[in-house]
């Protein structure tokens, strides 16, 4: 059945920045370079942003005639040919916004970009580099001489330090939004589109497609959560007047992508991490929750499972699983200045009818539904009262709330002191954890675009039946979330969403009929897969957060760490304590600044004047009434009425307002995610491949040697791994070095970067070399003892590795067969005649090859196509058909070759 919609991928992809006197030239494209747009932005205002759309789409030509009129009419003498009056100023990739500190606007510009994962099609980039331009001419500019110290701080946020961006996927929404979206009702989708076209931004936009009768596919971009969105301040004073795809919103966080090869079957396993806009800020500056329910240090993280043979949001199996980790929704906080390694904390306000708390509850109502599951893993008995407070205050508040929420939504509490099992030698950690992660799994359940499959009806597992969430035609959705606490939200937080992790990826491969049972052990290659994403993924949030990586890992909670780990422990604590001490407060000053928590004012005090930034954080100190919400009721009434399932993702008046719906033929650029993810326009190389560039199972985990089980999931010994000896002496620090805590799948092996060629005007770009691959790590060898040991491992027997042995002589036979094989080497590129004729008089022995290509004429010169007979042209139009979501009916034979094989194997 064919997709009634499809997510609009955006056409301003590759910008070009032009430079006059008096104005900037800001020309967009798409990758195919068909269609134009251009932003007017004015450079004789000292202080204002002026910025115009002209609300036209041009073709190259018609852009090509443009700037070279501009370039005529800006030169200084008409009759001087050797000048220019416009001259490019850098190429791009995106907008990240507008910023203004005390003088003018400067423009930051995204200049480099490296593809990271890839969903559906869709791709998602990380920010490489940057450029930050000031917009006013020199003749006009105000100086002031505080604004080189703001511009300081604000490039302290490192954009090339983990933010990523997507031109047709919205990364502030989970997958099961983006989805459910997609299937909207074809009659909403029409009465939508007819609002649209009555408030159509561009003035041609709908023209084409009236006069050819309407007839197209629907296409549809929703609004981003802006919770998740980090550049929207700097957004702000351009997004209701120019084109919406000039908007490009971008996410903080990680994001990282392996491939799971299943018996050739590529699986891609991604993980999103979505750290929040609110609260923001470093470890000890930043507790608790401000007075708008947002907590410190939220993080929203989302497991998405594809088969990766079927490249179609429709015709394609899809699973995701969300959790979230954030800090205790209280007000309190820690005193740094004491210079102690754990200082004392203390509730800062009191709040008997835990009013924070059910706003932050609300809001997880209202994005992710009921059941909210809180799992509190900070400490129960301590000798002197320090974390256990937390958790009788948050304890208080979660059973004041419950008492007014329906007894089928209330907020389920799940305390579990992780560090005393830690320490208990009877107790094994991941045990109890995995207990957890089983329970609270089929409390939620999770997203699948898919029914269950036949064979799952034929034999249900008891687990399968159990599992909860919301059952639809179509799939299963989640409703409900898993929420986890320590004290840091960082080391244990970090495993204990990897159990979960672990246990949903089981019941995701299960549903997609990967595996028999919805189990997954560990030692096996899809959980060291799964498990390096995970410890990729808590690296990059605890340096964001703590300034330091994670000092306890799964292994560590394992117990099968080397020794050699405690000492890396150690430093790691030292670096985290140091970075807390005295790097922080810059770190949390350029939030602040970045966020636009913060706006510089003449006559009013610096951002480095202020004593506290509370003031700024908590909105209602500077109201004199600050609104109250009911102590009963204190849910949005409309949130409650659709529970289990979320309200962000409900069909009703208030989310469809949030919905772009446009009418586009079927064929157009703006849907057609065929052409963006393979580019027939362009020469590409498999060696640039991002699908080969990943981590993969089999090549990074899977053991070398004869005789192995192919299968990911199968149990290997401790020391079978897929990795060579050298990468096991690498250590993490080097890693995280080279790859600048970048995301978990390794880089491809090409970088994006600008193009600084001035003869084409549409800013394509060009591929270099990137950076050393984050999988395998060089590794300093100095000890030559030691380095004779690796080659004695590394070295294994001929027998093991190509399943024969080879003796020491070769027969006489052998020596024949290879001295025709050099000569036939010797004279393939020869082209004369006569000289080929001359040599094959002369070597009487060689064996003539007929060649045996399909192609008639096949050489350097000149190449002829082969014909296509019929059936493979059936076969192609059926694959085809198949992406769009057209599949063919099974015929007798495939319905009975499947019964006998049902039969034979099952019954």
């Amino acid at each position: 059945m064919p997709t009634a919609a499809a997510p609009i991928i955006s056409s301003v992809q590759k910008l070009v920045l032009y430079e006059t006197r008096a104005r900037y030239f800001l020309v967009g494209s798409n990758h195919a370079e068909t269609k134009y747009r251009v932003l007017k932005i004015d450079r004789t205002e000292p202080r204002d942003l002026v910025v115009i759309d002209d609300r036209h789409v041009y073709t190259q030509q018609e852009v090509r005639e443009l700037l070279g009129r501009l370039d005529l009419g800006n030169r200084t003498k008409m009759s001087q040919k050797g000048s220019s009056g416009l001259f490019r100023a850098v190429s791009a990739f995106g907008v990240v916004g507008f910023v203004r500190f005390l003088e003018g606007y400067y423009i930051v510009l995204i200049t480099k970009r490296r593809k990271m994962a890839d969903i559906g099609g869709h791709a998602i980039y990380k920010i490489e580099d940057t450029s930050m331009i000031y917009i006013p001419n020199d003749s006009v500019r105000i100086s002031h001489p505080d604004e080189a110290r703001y511009l300081r701080i604000f490039q302290n946020v490192d954009l090339s330090s983990n933010f990523y961006f997507s031109y047709s996927y919205d990364l502030s929404h989970s997958l099961q939004y983006n989805l459910t979206v997609l299937r909207m009702p074809l009659e909403m989708l029409k009465s939508e589109t007819s609002k649209a076209c009555q408030e159509s931004f561009d003035i041609f936009e709908d023209e084409g497609l009236i006069t050819q009768g309407g007839s197209g596919v629907f296409g549809i971009s929703s609004e981003p959560y802006m919770k998740y969105v980090w550049n929207g301040e700097l957004l702000d004073i351009i997004k209701n007047t120019v084109h919406r795809d000039w908007l490009l919103y971008i996410i903080h966080g990680f994001c990282g992508q392996s491939k799971l090869l299943i018996y050739g079957r590529p699986v891609y396993v991604t993980l999103i991490a979505r750290r929040s806009s609110r609260f923001a800020g470093t470890r000890f500056l930043k507790r608790g929750a401000n007075c708008e329910g947002d907590v410190a240090n939220e993080v929203e993280t989302e497991q998405i499972l594809c088969d990766a043979s079927v490249m179609s949001f429709t015709a394609g199996s899809y699973s995701s699983y969300v959790q979230v980790r954030g800090s205790v929704p209280l007000f309190w906080s820690q005193d740094i200045s004491t210079m102690m390694p754990k200082p004392p904390i203390t509730l800062d306000q009191a709040d008997p009818f835990a009013h924070v708390a059910a706003l932050h509850f609300d809001q997880m109502l209202q994005r992710f539904g009921s059941p909210i599951i809180i799992l509190n893993l900070v400490k129960e008995r301590e000798k002197r009262k320090h974390e256990r407070i937390l958790s009788e205050e948050l304890v208080a508040a979660v059973t004041y709330l419950n008492q007014f929420l329906p007894p089928e939504h209330t907020i389920v509490y799940i305390p579990w002191d992780m560090a005393k099992y830690t320490k208990s030698k009877l107790c094994n950690v991941l045990d109890r954890l995995n207990v957890i992660a089983e329970s609270v799994v089929k409390k939620t359940g999770f997203f699948v675009n898919r029914p269950d499959s036949y064979c799952s009806i034929l034999r249900p597992d008891e687990k399968w039946n159990e599992l909860g969430g919301h059952v639809i035609p179509t799939g299963r959705l989640q409703t409900g979330i898993l929420r986890t606490n320590c004290v840091d939200c960082l080391d244990r937080t970090n495993t204990a969403q990897f159990m979960v992790g672990k246990c949903a990826l089981a019941y995701q491969l299960y549903s997609l009929g990967l595996i028999d049972k919805p189990n997954l052990q560990f030692d096996t290659d899809a959980v060291r897969l799964f498990e390096e994403l995970y410890e990729d993924h808590g690296d990059t949030l605890s340096l964001q957060y703590g300034g330091s990586q994670l000092v306890h890992r799964v292994k560590t909670y394992r117990k099968i760490a080397p020794w050699t780990q405690h000492s890396k422990d150690i430093m790691q604590t030292l670096s985290r304590y140091y970075s807390n001490a005295f790097s922080d407060a810059d770190r949390q000053d350029s939030i602040n600044l970045f966020l636009g928590v913060f706006h510089p004012t003449e006559g009013k005090p610096h951002l480095w004047e202020l004593p506290t930034d509370f003031y700024l954080h908590h909105k209602n100190t500077m109201s004199l009434l600050p609104p109250r919400r009911s102590y009963t009721y204190w849910w949005t009434p409309e949130v409650v009425k659709h529970l289990p399932l979320p309200y962000d993702e409900v069909i009703c008046a208030a989310n469809l307002k949030k919905l772009m719906v446009k009418k586009f033929h079927r064929w157009e650029e703006e849907i057609d995610i065929h052409n963006e993810f393979f580019r027939p326009y362009e020469l590409s190389s498999f060696d640039d491949t991002f699908c080969l560039a990943m981590t993969s199972s089999a090549r990074d985990f899977m053991p070398k040697t004869v005789g192995i089980d192919p299968s990911p999931f199968t149990v290997r010994k401790p020391d079978e791994t897929g990795k060579s000896v050298l990468g096991n002496k690498s250590t993490r620090e080097e890693a995280v070095l080279q790859r600048k805590t970048a995301a978990s799948a390794p880089p491809p092996p090409s970088e994006e970067a600008v193009s600084s060629s001035s003869e084409d005007d549409s800013g394509t770009d060009r591929e270099d070399e990137g950076s050393i691959s984050q999988r395998s790590t060089p590794v300093k060898m100095t000890d030559t003892g030691d380095s004779a040991k690796v080659t004695e491992n590394v070295v294994q027997p001929m027998k093991e590795v190509y399943g024969v042995s080879l003796s020491s002589s070769l027969s006489e036979e052998d020596h024949s067969i290879y001295a025709r094989f050099v000569q036939l080497g010797q004279s393939q590129h020869k082209q004369d005649r006569g000289c080929q004729q001359l040599c094959s008089r002369c070597s009487d022995g060689v064996i003539k090859l007929t060649p045996i290509s399909a192609f008639s004429q096949d050489n350097i010169y000149e190449v002829q196509p082969p014909r296509v007979d019929r059936k493979s042209t059936e076969i192609f139009q059926a694959h085809i058909q198949a992406s769009q979501g057209i599949m063919q009916p099974l015929g007798k034979e495939d319905t009975a070759m499947y019964r006998e094989y049902i039969r034979n194997r099952y019954l």
